[in-house]
């Protein structure tokens, strides 16, 4: 039996996403909810798919975790590789990957650091349609190393996450989609386990199982998007940072780090009409993907809340109030 008043937090953090799905502005989502004193909490409702049938969603189901994979994948492996010694957050990409931009030696991205991507403190613009220019991975690999890139004042951008992956490709010496995901995690999903996306006009068929972001599936893995995973993986993900910030890990420790008013290393920290809601403290971190998934930490608290939809499916032009939802959950969970 759950604990009385965790359960009554979960139950006032899923009634906007039963509104939402109820009203259909999302076919389905799961809620989860751990706290290292009370327990773990989590429930599905509604539609894993609903185009080309109905399929119910449930606690099992695997999401597409878009931009979670900033976070849950390449964030913690470019600080581990920093933690022995193989690359230097402050170095340029360049210390890494020595052909960046090389047939214009004063390029202004051949200064670009690694902690500068984490932070999403760079010049590189948003929504670059490299799928575009090929099908090839590695002359897709090559295009985004030797393009000249407009500089545009700093914003969060998934070229930033695309080179570090780059970078750790490099390291590694293997593509990411080699590498292993971490525990509960995969790069791709049955079908029939997974919770759909859209119709991709691109692919001309909807997305379900394989990464939804064009730019990954192009680079065919990329460290941006591309992880799958289940509402269980990601709060597992979630208590081994509460935990490991509890036991002094300097790595947790350095994805709470501030890097700017609104970001951390890898994460985002509360501001202002973010996504975790008006009430979150300020030891709180979270992170959101474009198909409907986030992940919030609060630290002060020990506690973490998933919430994972299938927004986009089968659409993403529609109004889904995913940011109100993401907001009233938050605001819920921390009440």
């Amino acid at each position: 039996m759950a604990d009385p008043e965790l359960q009554k937090r979960f139950d006032a953090a899923y009634a906007p996403l039963e509104q939402a799905i109820d009203s259909g502005r999302v076919p389905g989502g799961v809620l989860g909810i751990i706290d290292l004193k009370h327990g773990r909490i989590v429930d599905a409702k509604g539609s894993a798919w609903v185009v080309p049938e109905r399929r119910p969603m449930t606690v099992d189901t695997w999401f597409d975790l878009a931009s979670l994979t900033k976070v849950l994948f390449t964030t913690p492996r470019i600080l581990a590789l920093h933690a022995a010694g193989r690359l230097d957050l402050d170095a340029p990409l360049t210390s890494v990957i020595p052909d960046f931009r090389q047939f214009t030696p004063e390029a202004w991205e051949r200064k670009v650091t690694f902690r500068q991507c984490l932070g999403h403190q760079t010049a590189f613009p948003n929504d670059v349609a490299i799928f575009t220019y090929g099908e090839n991975p590695r002359l897709l690999r090559n295009f985004v190393l030797q393009h000249r890139w407009e500089a545009v004042p700093s914003i969060y951008t998934c070229v930033n996450f695309i080179l570090l992956g780059i970078a750790l490709e490099r390291l590694e010496g293997r593509m990411i989609r080699e590498m292993d995901p971490g525990p509960g995690f995969a790069f791709s999903a049955a079908p029939e386990q997974a919770a759909a996306t859209e119709f991709c006009t691109w692919r001309d068929r909807i997305v379900v199982g394989e990464v939804h972001d064009e730019n990954c599936a192009a680079l065919q893995g990329a460290g941006n998007a591309g992880l799958f995973g289940t509402v269980h993986s990601v709060l597992d993900a979630a208590e081994a940072l509460l935990r490991g910030d509890a036991a002094g890990d300097p790595l947790v420790k350095l994805q709470r780090a501030p890097l700017g008013a609104t970001r951390t290393h890898g994460w985002e920290r509360p501001y202002v009409g973010w996504t975790g809601g008006d009430v979150a403290n300020a030891s709180t971190i979270g992170h959101t993907g474009f198909t409907g998934t986030g992940l919030w930490i609060d630290f002060d608290n020990q506690r973490a809340w998933t919430l994972l939809t299938n927004r986009v499916h089968p659409s993403r032009y529609s109004d889904s109030g995913i940011l109100q939802l993401r907001r009233a959950v938050g605001d819920a969970v921390n009440a």
